[in-house]
């Protein structure tokens, strides 16, 4: 039986680990067990953190692993390429690693392939003076963290040492960069497989945040809403970003903004699949291509994309995120059986949870749902489908 190792155990991560068991592997899961749902699921589960590169290299040498992988989480990428590299799995380059999971030393790499992006400068201290000449507003954003952690939008050089501050809070190695903000309503992510260099698109997303300040991603639609033109712009537009990053193996998630003179902007790239439930649900469902299958078959070294491929039962799926408003958990009422359209919907939360303002992506939306649908953006209300009171 071949086995895998898989960095991570939360809700993200649950997908793959069904997935690679649904595969007839042995799963090897490493997390903390603070919060590692996906503990039960596993063949075999270590409470290491998935940032301690030698403790797992050590376990994985002592299991003889067939490959490494995760989902979801630029955090743990060193430590999968680490750990492939050290046993001579499939897996990306440690430099590669390095640039697609450190924002700016992506911006290096991309500006120096003219690959369209923002005007950017580093910070690891709050003493931003705008001496590089910026036009306000800006963003302000660490440069190892995903998921809107630690971002904000900024109007004057006090708010950005401010928020300097606050992403330095949120950022591992204490790493801050400031850049142009792109002033655009159209923002997608682009979701690749690659194997030995050659990359396959799969899908584009449409994104929607709440905005500025803090830009927390709510809901994602698929296929995104553009004309064949922008999607082959989009798609040509990645793969120079790829090549540009030396992300040659696995699942790639990129960001992308479009101008309203139909130019296109990157935002940034990850060597590894969407979180949010992009990758594990809504590429499949939308596509019909088996995503999470493609993702453990690079790791194996064994990936064929049409060994992956498949029909969707309905062409549009997408993710809604839910936000309670502030205040004490009373009751929460899941009415998911009433939507056709919803396929999985789950609270976040429990009673008596205390639910906080939402500030950015590092505090926790109270809950979330996947649709399979007819219909593009099916759901007008998704608090009617996950109804959650507090107060």
């Amino acid at each position: 039986m071949m086995k895998l190792a898989i960095l991570g155990a939360s809700y993200l991560q649950v997908p793959l680990i069904k997935k690679g068991n649904e595969m007839g592997l042995e799963t090897h899961v490493f997390a903390w067990e603070d919060g590692a749902v996906g503990k039960e699921l596993a063949s075999n589960f270590y409470p290491i953190s998935i940032l301690d590169k030698e403790a797992i290299l050590q376990k994985c040498i002592e299991i003889g692993i067939h490959g490494i992988t995760t989902v979801g989480t630029d955090i743990a990428m060193p430590t999968v390429n680490y750990i492939a590299n050290a046993l001579k799995l499939k897996g990306n380059s440690l430099e590669a690693t390095l640039i697609s999971t450190d924002k700016y030393e992506m911006r290096k790499a991309l500006s120096s392939k003219n690959i369209p992006c923002p005007r950017f400068s580093f910070y690891d201290i709050d003493n931003f003076k705008n001496h590089e000449g910026f036009e306000f507003p800006l963003i302000v954003k660490p440069t190892d963290r995903s998921g809107s952690r630690g971002v904000t939008k900024v109007y004057s050089i006090d708010e950005a040492n401010k928020a300097i501050l606050k992403a330095l809070a949120n950022s591992i190695n204490k790493r801050v960069i400031i850049e142009e903000f792109i002033q655009s309503d159209r923002e997608f992510s682009v979701e690749f497989i690659s194997f030995n260099g050659k990359h396959y698109p799969l899908a584009i997303t449409d994104k929607v945040t709440t905005r500025e300040p803090f830009f927390v991603e709510m809901a994602h639609h698929q296929p995104a809403n553009v004309n064949k033109e922008i999607a082959d712009k989009i798609y040509k537009v990645t793969i120079d970003v790829l090549n540009a990053l030396n992300i040659e193996n696995g699942a790639s998630h990129t960001e992308v903004y479009l101008l309203n003179n139909g130019e296109i902007r990157v935002v940034e790239s990850a060597g590894r699949m969407g979180g949010e439930l992009i990758g594990s649900h809504m590429v499949q469902l939308s596509t019909g291509f088996d995503f999470l299958k493609a993702t453990i078959d690079v790791a194996l070294n064994q990936f064929d994309y049409n060994n992956c491929k498949g029909n969707p039962k309905k062409p549009f799926s997408g993710v809604y995120y839910i936000v309670a408003n502030p205040g004490k958990v009373m009751s929460i009422k899941n009415n998911f059986i009433d939507f056709p359209d919803i396929l999985y919907c789950e609270s976040l939360c429990k009673v008596g949870d205390i639910i906080d303002s939402l500030v950015d992506g590092a505090d926790k939306r109270s809950g979330i749902m996947v649709y399979s649908s007819n219909l593009a953006n099916p759901i007008n209300d998704p608090s009617k489908v996950l109804i959650i009171k507090t107060n």
